[in-house]
């Protein structure tokens, strides 16, 4: 096995299976699900209702202004008693942007770790993919607009009726959706589904179970090891078959490695995902006057401060009324137009009577682990004749 510390800046644009959060549109309609962006870390999903108001502690956004508007409008507002101006950006819905405002049910699948996961697998739009479990449904919108069909399963009754009732809401569960979700725990009872299942596939007329012939397999589950012996019955067998497990700690990864090399899974390898993000800026350039002008000024303000300071205790000490001391002033000093070490007016970045340079500023310190990653392949059937291949080349 393995052992792979990855430092990945992962930018991921997929266009897979047709979904809600896929098909772009224009402008913002009645009744459609949108991202309202307040802050970086602040997204809020909503949906649009002319009769609603979005309220925020900036002011107070009514929906009929986001109507008509296109996807990417900033909304502004005049903020009452002032004349300051409140605004918003409205957003279209992707899985990357709902993974950062969703409501958790459970600890979720980042941006990094699913992009990282879904290119190891080689997911692709004639990929069927099975996910367990589904938790809050982040991983499961990105596997949805990449994938050809996604069986995902969940043992919790309660958050799989959330998870069911969201993805209905979303478009990613109807009769040509790609989108299958079934309540199983599916360490005691397997992958398969049955007509007797509780389940969103909707079975034909004599259909007693779902073929499924997976050839990417994601589990996140505490105990994955339980989960791999059943695999085998639901995998396809005509084709290499990925597997990721998504484990926390390093003893899971450990039990999973043993479950798989007993079922016959090879090409072993564990992977952590570590991500830091980049910002690329223009920076003034500062020269040695600016330094010089820099000290000039520190020490100037610090001998203002002296003087000042020396006089109250003078006057404390000739029993000045209390009064007169509360009005000595601080001694005002000309206001440089620009100092480029942080006081003066603002300057706008890239504005042209100044000198600017490209700088990349990074993170100092490398996010927290989320978890391992354990991926495996299988090939089940070594023995294909050429007749056979041939024929799955010429369907692709």
């Amino acid at each position: 096995m393995k052992l792979i510390a990855a430092h990945r800046l992962t930018i991921v644009s997929f266009i897979g299976a047709m979904s809600a959060f896929s098909e772009y549109r224009d402008v913002i309609k009645e009744g459609e699900l949108v991202l309202v962006w307040i802050s970086r870390d602040n997204i809020k999903p909503i949906k649009v209702d002319s009769n609603e108001t979005f309220n925020t502690r900036y002011g107070s956004f009514p929906h009929k202004l986001m109507i008509g508007k296109p996807y990417g409008s900033q909304i502004a507002i005049r903020t009452k008693g002032s004349n300051k101006f409140a605004f918003i950006h409205v957003l279209q819905p992707t899985p990357e942007l709902w993974t950062l405002s969703l409501p958790h049910r459970t600890q979720i699948v980042y941006t990094p770790d699913s992009s990282y996961i879904m290119e190891r697998l080689n997911c692709s739009p004639r990929t069927k993919a099975i996910e367990a479990g589904t938790g809050s449904g982040s991983f499961s919108h990105a596997f949805a607009r990449t994938v050809g069909h996604l069986y995902s399963y969940e043992f919790h009754k309660p958050r799989y009726e959330e998870a069911l009732a969201e993805f209905e809401e979303h478009g990613l569960i109807h009769h040509d959706k790609n989108v299958t979700i079934t309540h199983r725990d599916v360490c005691a009872n397997g992958f398969s589904i049955r007509s007797s299942d509780v389940t969103s596939h909707k079975f034909n007329e004599g259909e007693g179970s779902v073929t499924i012939g997976a050839n990417a397999v994601f589990l996140d589950l505490p105990a994955p090891w339980d989960a791999i012996p059943h695999l085998d019955s639901v995998i396809s067998k005509n084709e290499k078959v990925g597997l990721c497990c998504f484990s926390p700690c390093i003893e899971q990864v450990d039990r999973t490695i043993e479950a798989l090399n007993k079922h016959g899974w090879d090409d072993l390898q564990m992977v952590e995902i570590q991500g830091r993000q980049y910002e690329s800026r223009r920076q003034m350039v500062r020269t040695m006057d600016d330094a010089i002008e820099r000290l000039r000024d520190v020490k100037r303000r610090k001998n203002e401060g002296l003087e000042r300071r020396k006089r109250m205790c003078d006057n404390i000490l000739n029993d000045q009324p209390q009064e007169e001391i509360n009005d000595e002033k601080r001694p005002t000093t000309e206001k440089t137009k620009f100092n480029p070490f942080g006081k003066g007016s603002r300057i706008k970045e890239g504005d042209t009577a100044y000198k600017w340079k490209q700088v990349t500023k990074i993170e100092p310190e490398i996010k927290s682990h989320t978890s391992y990653l354990t991926f495996a392949f299988k090939v089940v059937n070594k023995t294909r004749d050429e007749d056979q291949v041939k024929s799955e080349l010429d369907s692709l």
